[in-house]
């Protein structure tokens, strides 16, 4: 019988809201057992920090230019997942588990991905996490993947697949997953697993709404719904998306995306516009009638009514599976952390498309 651990995974998206926590029991193979999620929202500063340092950090001098900031903000950030760390730990005390962390998987807030120079920086200090928490950490888990020749993203698909077999649902089907980037997985009839990143999920929308209004989203794509396509400016944006360069990439960072087409629109018009023009190219990469969304932009109702219009499949939100939408990524990195901690590939070629199976993260002992 394999030997399980208790691993957290912890996991900020592109959003850069807050942090994803989820505790989890174990074998980095077939046994998967979910016992608690946690969420951690940044402090305003933090969250503001971040998005005007991100829109400053363009590429690798940029990332030198602002190693002050970056380091400051870091910090931060580490503070925040050792605090998120703790108030599991605790909860757990008091339910009287008996649980003793074996392993947190650090993802970090990625800053920059630029998978063709085989750069991609995560903000987060693991040997401070380690030493706060008194617990071994991994992260790092994309580095190995890009000196493989992958992209080093989408890390969730064997996870993905984990959690299909486990729920006993028969495949050919497609996991979507929709956070600042949208990334698919695909499963085949013969179980086989294949990924990669489709375009924009959430980060046009959110930025735009972020920037004209002092709301942090699109809630259910209400402003989306009450405004209208500028069709023009629409077909034009399309039209110059895929001549460019970025269309033909395996992944995505939020800086691949600008909102410079939907200058001078009404706040209403600019969000109906974007969601209708990350709609089309999602729907792309949708040629699966039995698709499962997770990630917060499961939440935007009117987007997923126009991705299922484009490609007339049906859209389930995972969570009818059981499974909680907004955790499966943090979930994902306690999972990834245990194949890491015993050195089992956790990206492959029709994944990332690394040149051989990845093993992932580095693990930091620092107390």
């Amino acid at each position: 019988m394999n030997k399980s651990y208790y691993s957290i995974g912890l996991m900020s998206g592109t959003s850069a809201d807050g942090v994803d926590a989820s505790l989890a029991n174990s074998d980095g193979k077939d046994k998967f057992n979910l016992i608690h999620n946690e969420y951690f929202l940044y402090p305003h500063d933090i969250y503001d920090e971040f998005h005007k340092l991100k829109e400053k950090i363009l590429n690798l001098e940029d990332i030198e230019k602002y190693s002050k900031n970056l380091k400051d903000l870091e910090r931060k950030i580490t503070l925040c997942n050792s605090t998120l760390v703790e108030t599991i730990k605790f909860k757990m005390l008091q339910q009287k588990k008996g649980i003793k962390i074996d392993l947190v998987g650090f993802h970090g807030q990625t800053i920059l991905h630029i998978p063709e120079k085989k750069f991609s920086l995560q903000l987060g200090d693991a040997k401070l996490l380690s030493q706060l928490t008194n617990t071994k950490v991994v992260y790092r888990f994309r580095e190995n993947d890009l000196q493989n020749g992958g992209q080093g993203a989408p890390l969730a698909p064997i996870f993905h697949q984990l959690l299909i077999n486990q729920k006993n649902i028969k495949p050919p089907l497609i996991i979507l997953n929709l956070g600042g980037i949208a990334n698919v997985t695909s499963i085949n009839e013969k179980n086989k697993i294949s990924s990669l990143d489709i375009g924009p999920g959430n980060c046009l929308i959110d930025n735009w709404v972020r920037l004209n209004s002092k709301r942090f989203c699109d809630e259910e794509g209400k402003l989306a719904r009450s405004g209208k396509v500028n069709k023009i400016i629409l077909d034009q944006s399309l039209e110059n998306f895929y001549e460019n360069q970025v269309s033909k990439k395996k992944s995505y960072d939020t800086n691949d995306f600008d909102l410079s087409f939907v200058r001078g629109l009404s706040l209403e018009d600019g969000a109906a516009t974007l969601t209708e023009f990350t709609a089309e190219i999602c729907s792309k990469k949708i040629d699966n009638h039995k698709v499962y969304v997770c990630g917060g932009g499961r939440k935007n109702s009117f987007l997923l009514e126009r991705i299922e219009k484009k490609t007339n499949c049906k859209i389930n939100s995972i969570d009818k599976l059981g499974i909680d939408g907004d955790f499966v990524e943090s979930q994902a990195f306690a999972y990834l952390a245990v194949r890491s901690f015993l050195k089992l590939p956790i990206s492959f070629p029709e994944t990332t498309g690394c040149k051989i199976p990845s093993i992932g993260g580095v693990i930091v002992k620092n107390f």
